[in-house]
């Protein structure tokens, strides 16, 4: 018993931790970042000062060029003569063609408030922060479309504007918005039905994914503008960019379906013989386990494919549509600007990388916020 009392007697329990020591400058801060990122190894430091000349090189004259010595506003290229830098006045001066197209300047209205309306839909659809996004989002597939094509093209009281008018990036956004908006379910629809226990329904699908996915989207564009009114019956016939709308939809939806297949193949069998096992119905299943996690892993995939469509409505060209890129192009060939290709597709780019740039940094938004690993 004493030997007992004197061995916990000179026993030591610390009863607090102690605090963390600060990890090495040389690890941490900005330090830490420059050398873990650019001079990590000799190869990394090699690269990066490579880089650095090269953009001490090309910045400094590019940033000379573009703003300091350029000419911002004018009617022609004559008021840029004279001068060293860009002349962005064809930009400035043709800014509500590049936008709007041909569109009626007196009514521009119209697309400003579709475009409002289509924002304040999708805000709740993006973020969970801002409520009614189940109501948004049955809207926007559903009753938006119909909302956006009354005024925009008109009638009950509003002067029609008919399609040949509309143009440049405002045209690229309706393809781009209505395109996406749709492609996501149907190319659900299709990637369930291509792995469904029906034969007959897996067979349709494979046959419909395949044959979209095997066609250029110019040709679905030519053959949706051109060729699909020759069977049609006498009388009835579709709006050229209705008809476009729908071959792009249709395109874009067999490439969503394979990125979704992808991801349900991705799931373990696990998931659903527990779903089964809980008593759940295959629908239950399907919209409450298995393709959560599915879209949650093909984030990127499906990103990927909208931006690629996003950039693919410029094709709309072949079937006679000014979207940006040919406002530019026709801005160009205008004997008021010519020579400046370089100030006008430069605005094109900036726009166009903008434009996907957000989309590939909301997706990391997303990858962010559903990311579970690590947590408890």
């Amino acid at each position: 018993m004493k030997n007992k009392t004197n061995k916990n007697k000179s026993a030591f329990v610390r009863t607090r931790y102690l605090e963390q020591s600060a990890p090495p400058k040389a690890t941490s801060g900005t330090l830490g970042w420059v050398r873990e990122n650019l001079f990590a190894s000799p190869l990394n430091a090699v690269l990066t000062i490579t880089s650095l000349c090269f953009l001490y090189l090309v910045v400094p004259p590019f940033v000379q060029w573009a703003f300091v010595d350029a000419v911002w506003f004018g009617n022609s290229n004559k008021d840029c003569a004279g001068y060293e830098g860009a002349c962005w006045a064809v930009v400035t001066a043709r800014f509500g063609q590049f936008v709007y197209g041909f569109y009626p300047e007196s009514e521009r209205w119209r697309p400003n408030l579709v475009l409002i309306l289509f924002v304040i839909n999708l805000l709740p659809v993006l973020w969970d922060r801002v409520p009614g996004r189940t109501f948004s989002a049955v809207f926007l597939v559903s009753g938006f479309p119909l909302v956006a094509l009354f005024f925009i093209h008109g009638g009950i009281g509003l002067e029609v504007v008919p399609t040949p008018k509309w143009g440049g990036f405002m045209l690229n956004l309706i393809m781009a918005a209505v395109a996406i908006i749709y492609s996501l379910p149907l190319g659900i629809l299709l990637a369930l039905g291509r792995r469904s226990e029906f034969p007959i329904i897996s067979r349709f699908c494979v046959l419909f994914i395949e044959f979209w996915r095997g066609v250029p989207l110019i040709t679905v564009l030519v053959m949706a503008s051109f060729m699909l009114p020759f069977f049609m019956p006498d009388g009835f016939n579709f709006n050229e960019l209705l008809r476009a709308l729908i071959g792009l939809t249709l395109f874009s939806s067999a490439y969503m379906a394979e990125v979704v297949r992808g991801g349900l193949q991705a799931m373990p069998r696990g998931q659903t013989e527990a779903a089964r096992a809980m008593g759940l119905t295959y629908w239950q299943s399907i919209r409450l386990i298995i393709l959560p996690q599915a879209l949650k892993i093909t984030i990127p995939a499906i990103v990927n494919t909208f931006i690629g469509l996003f950039k693919d409505t410029s094709l709309v060209i072949v079937i006679g549509l000014f979207d940006l890129l040919q406002v530019a192009k026709s801005s160009v060939t205008d004997t008021n600007w010519l020579g400046l290709e370089h100030e006008t597709y430069i605005f094109v780019a900036i726009v166009f990388f903008v434009s996907c740039f957000a989309m590939s940094r909301y997706s990391l938004y997303l990858e962010r916020k559903l990311d579970t690993n690590g947590r408890e």
